[in-house]
């Protein structure tokens, strides 16, 4: 009986973890594409490291290991998207940032979940634009934001808005639940439309994840969704 049991709970662990789609390789920018724009694609494959009180600035090095954009100056990069595109969705991913630079997480492509050095900022005074905030909309409940150059975790439940036949929003995006660090920073959270600077700028039932890649310097890795 008991071996029947353990058969069972790896099947089961086999079948979830087979409907998670890992969106990068460790090896290649293969699954991803660049949003047209002013700037350049300065986005690499390797290892990233961040020197200590440096401001943004990343050093590469290798040809694996994680996601890189190494645009230094505001406008200077690409945005960067993945080709397969997603609904209600569960993403986790790890990232990294050297001190002073920005990012985002935008999820369908359109509603953008901060990324931004706010190590020791206190609760109290934390802005929509720091990490882990929904970028100009809601700030997150407490800072759980590390160090420079340490790696970060992700981890964010997401349902689509969705639309009828015709093509009419009938209820809002939410942000579930969003977890950085292993702390809940944001519960069941609406959202009324996408975020400024988007892919479209336009709400649709499925759509890419990217990553904002024209304001500084940042490393992701570890890029799993399970659809839902």
């Amino acid at each position: 009986m008991k071996n029947t049991l353990v058969t069972l709970l790896l099947c089961a662990s086999s079948a979830l973890a087979a409907d998670s789609i890992s969106l990068f390789s460790g090896t290649d920018l293969d699954q991803w594409e660049t949003k047209p724009g002013k700037g350049k694609n300065l986005w690499v494959v390797g290892e990233p490291t961040v020197l200590k009180g440096v401001p943004r600035q990343m050093n590469v090095s290798g040809t694996r290991g994680a996601i890189v954009n190494t645009a230094e100056r505001v406008g200077e990069g690409l945005d960067l998207y993945s080709k397969e595109t997603f609904g209600d969705c569960l993403i986790e991913l790890d990232l990294m940032l050297p001190a002073g630079s920005n990012s985002g997480v935008y999820l369908m492509g359109e509603y953008e979940l901060q990324v931004f050095d706010s190590f020791r900022k206190p609760d109290g005074e934390l802005a929509p634009v720091d990490m882990g905030a929904i970028y100009g909309a809601a700030v997150p409940k407490l800072n759980a934001c590390m160090a420079p150059g340490e790696w970060q975790h992700y981890r964010i439940e997401w349902q689509a808005p969705k639309l009828d036949g015709q093509g009419v929003k009938t209820s809002n995006a939410r942000f579930i639940r969003v977890t950085l660090n292993g702390k809940v920073i944001h519960e069941n959270l609406e959202t009324k439309g996408p975020t400024p600077a988007g892919l479209t700028g336009k709400e649709h039932a499925k759509g890419p994840l990217m990553f904002q890649g024209n304001h500084g310097p940042v490393a992701y890795k570890n890029i799993m969704v399970t659809p839902r």
